[in-house]
C-alpha cells in the first residue's frame, strides 16, 4: 500500500463514528401515554425527560418508542423491531391496554417478561426501569390488585428499577387529564415526568460519574 493510500485509509477510519462517540440511547417503550395521545410530542413526558438531561449537558438522546393502543401482545411483537440500535436504558410502559380490556394477567405478565428478555439478549448490560400502572377497579377488586402487583413483581424478579406508578398525582383529576378521563394533559405530562425523573436521574448520575473517570 503506497503512503498516499495509507493515509487516506487512515483518515475515513478515524472519520467513522463510533459507539463511544454517539449519545446513550433511552428507549421509552409504551403505549399512548408514552407517544403523547391528544398532544404535541414534544410535551410528551420522554420529551420533556430530553430536555432535563439536555439541561444538564449530559450525553443522553432519548427515543419515543410510545404507540397509541399498544397492548403488552403488541409490544412483544414489535420490540424487536426497535432494538435493531443499541440501547443503554430501557423504560418499559405497557400493560394498562390489558387491564382496561379485562386480559388475563398471566398473559399480560408474561409478555411484559418476554419483552424484557428480549431487552437483555440485544443489550446486556442496559438498565431496565418499568413503569408501573394501575387500573380501574370496574373490573373487580381482586383483578385491580393483582393487576398492580404484576410491576413490583417483575422488577424484583428481573433487578429492575421500578417507577411504582407511572401516573401519580394525575390519575383520577379531570384538570390534569383529556376529556376522555384516562390520558394526561401536557400539565400532566409535566407531573408524569417528574415521577419518571426520580427514578431515572441517579441512574444517569451514576452513569455520568462512571463516564467521567
Amino acid at each position: 500500500m503506497n503512503r498516499h493510500l495509507l493515509l487516506l485509509v487512515t483518515l475515513l477510519l478515524f472519520s467513522l463514528p463510533s459507539r463511544a462517540q454517539e449519545k446513550n440511547r433511552i428507549l421509552f417503550f409504551g403505549d399512548s401515554i408514552t407517544a403523547g395521545y391528544g398532544i404535541n410530542e414534544q410535551k410528551a413526558y420522554p420529551a420533556l425527560i430530553q430536555q432535563k438531561i439536555d439541561s444538564l449537558g449530559w450525553n443522553y438522546e432519548v427515543i419515543n418508542g410510545g404507540l397509541s393502543g399498544e397492548t403488552s401482545a403488541g409490544g412483544l411483537r414489535r420490540i424487536d423491531w426497535m432494538l435493531r440500535q443499541p440501547v443503554d436504558l430501557f423504560v418499559l410502559e405497557l400493560g394498562a391496554n390489558d387491564g382496561l380490556r379485562g386480559i388475563d394477567l398471566s398473559v399480560t405478565k408474561d409478555n411484559l417478561q418476554n419483552i424484557i428478555d428480549k431487552v437483555k439478549k440485544a443489550n446486556p448490560e442496559a438498565t431496565i426501569v418499568l413503569a408501573g400502572m394501575q387500573v380501574p377497579p370496574n373490573m373487580g377488586p381482586d383483578y385491580t390488585e393483582q393487576f398492580k402487583k404484576i410491576y413490583p413483581r417483575l422488577a424484583q424478579k428481573n433487578h429492575a428499577k421500578l417507577i411504582p406508578f407511572l401516573l401519580k398525582g394525575v390519575a383520577g383529576s379531570e384538570e390534569l387529564n383529556q376529556s376522555d378521563g384516562i390520558h394526561p394533559t401536557a400539565e400532566g405530562h409535566r407531573i408524569v415526568a417528574q415521577n419518571v425523573w426520580k427514578v431515572l436521574q441517579p441512574i444517569l448520575e451514576k452513569e455520568q460519574m462512571k463516564q467521567n473517570k
